[in-house]
């Protein structure tokens, strides 16, 4: 209930401050925006191999993807404060073994999550049409839930695999580079990168392997970080045609 209340009122404030900009001369604009998420060892790490006597796994980040709503209010003509509300799925591919044995199998885990960045905004602009800019910000991110796996490779043997989350709200430091292509009638074009990094581990792994009555555990903290290249569209702000109502029925 808190968690709602907290994301509603830090939604609330940041349409608030759109809608207070909206008011000046400057234009804000709303939009949507696909990401697909791909690891990478430039910011992160996106494999982790845990060894605990004979039994060994590794996890390792594979592709995902992010969409959402995004909204940039302008506060000068080449700066802006853009936010919004994202959808995240990750997905991770999981390898484990016994050593000195035949016994070895893959499983996947998927992982979700939601962020709403709030990020500082610049713009270079190159053309008429065509701008250049960069962000720097954070992210308020949310993980609703644990997730696991069992992976049964026949026998008596089975791996049990359970993505933990310490805690299910953090906060991720996020960059971005790109371009963009400006048309009054049909909007905003955008094509761009972006780093994310969060100041915590997405979660804990948790892998255990059982025999009968024989079990070994072992624990470690999975990286999330990742680069993302984007796809934004904003749409055109239209005027109404017509005669504008200009004064209230009190004046």
């Amino acid at each position: 209930m808190i968690l709602r209340r907290s994301i509603f009122l830090l939604t609330s404030f940041l349409f608030a401050i759109v809608i207070c900009f909206s008011q000046r001369n400057v234009p804000s604009y709303f939009g949507i925006q696909v990401k697909p998420i791909f690891p990478t060892r430039f910011i992160g790490e996106p494999k982790l191999t845990l060894d605990e006597g004979e039994f060994s796994t590794t996890i390792s980040q594979k592709t995902g993807y992010s969409f959402g709503g995004t909204v940039r209010a302008g506060i000068t003509n080449l700066i802006a404060l853009e936010t919004g509300i994202n959808f995240n799925q990750r997905y991770f591919n999981i390898d484990m073994s016994i050593a000195d044995s035949a016994v070895y199998a893959k499983n996947d885990l998927t992982f979700i999550s939601y962020d709403i960045p709030v990020n500082g905004l610049i713009y270079v602009q190159l053309s008429d049409n065509f701008f250049m800019n960069a962000s720097l910000g954070l992210s308020l991110t949310y993980k609703p839930t644990h997730v696991g796996i069992v992976t049964n490779p026949g026998g008596s043997f089975s791996f049990t695999h359970t993505g933990l989350v310490n805690r299910k709200t953090g906060f991720d430091l996020n960059a971005n580079f790109g371009f963009e292509y400006r048309t009054k009638r049909w909007g905003f074009f955008y094509i761009g990168g972006t780093a994310k990094v969060p100041f915590q581990p997405i979660f804990d792994l948790l892998a255990q392997y059982k025999y009968q009555g024989y079990k070994v555990n072992t624990r470690g903290e999975v990286d999330g970080s990742f680069l993302t290249i984007d796809f934004k569209y904003f749409f055109p702000n239209i005027k109404n045609s017509g005669i504008q109502f200009q004064n209230g029925p009190i004046e």
